[in-house]
């Protein structure tokens, strides 16, 4: 994590994007053996082949993972507008929202949007209805909801990570 702040303070990157600790944890082995071979051989350009080989495999990750996330919202905008008629625009709102905030419940919905307790929680049984959001809770009170197809797509990211790590 230092790493990407450091990268970030240099103007490197303008944001922590990289997730670069998952990757030296993935492959802690090799991590511990490049900086042995430092410490011991002054062998730098092992640990920097190593590290930029990491920097690669993360930022293809988080590539992917942002064209999948555009392409999963433009899908989500155009089903809105086909589905929604006159609620379509607070319907784009709420997308906009979730994709900020991926686990809301309705009193957030009605804060965000501005608008009725009421209309707020026929928006989000609309989103439910179009697989957009799905109810976590279970109960009839308090019930939250998750905008799952936004979320598998880091779950998805996180196990083809592991699916691509050598056995330790």
């Amino acid at each position: 994590m230092l790493i990407t702040f450091l990268l970030c303070q240099r103007n490197v990157l303008h944001r922590p994007l990289l997730y670069l600790s998952h990757y030296l944890k993935v492959h802690r082995a090799e991590y511990y053996d490049r900086l042995m071979a430092i410490r011991n051989d002054g062998n730098w350009e092992g640990w920097l082949k190593f590290f930029l080989r990491g920097v690669e495999e993360v930022s293809e990750e988080a590539i992917n993972t942002s064209r999948q996330i555009f392409a999963l919202r433009e899908q989500h905008r155009a089903l809105i507008n086909s589905s929604l008629g006159t609620s379509a625009l607070s319907g784009l709102r709420l997308l906009d929202y979730l994709c900020a905030q991926p686990i809301v419940n309705v009193r957030a919905v009605e804060k965000h949007l501005q608008s009725s307790f009421v209309t707020a929680n026929k928006l989000v049984e609309q989103f439910e209805k179009l697989d957009i959001l799905k109810e976590t809770t279970g109960g009839q009170r308090n019930r939250r909801y998750s905008y799952f197809p936004y979320l598998a797509l880091f779950e998805s990211s996180a196990t083809a990570r592991q699916n691509r790590a050598p056995s330790v």
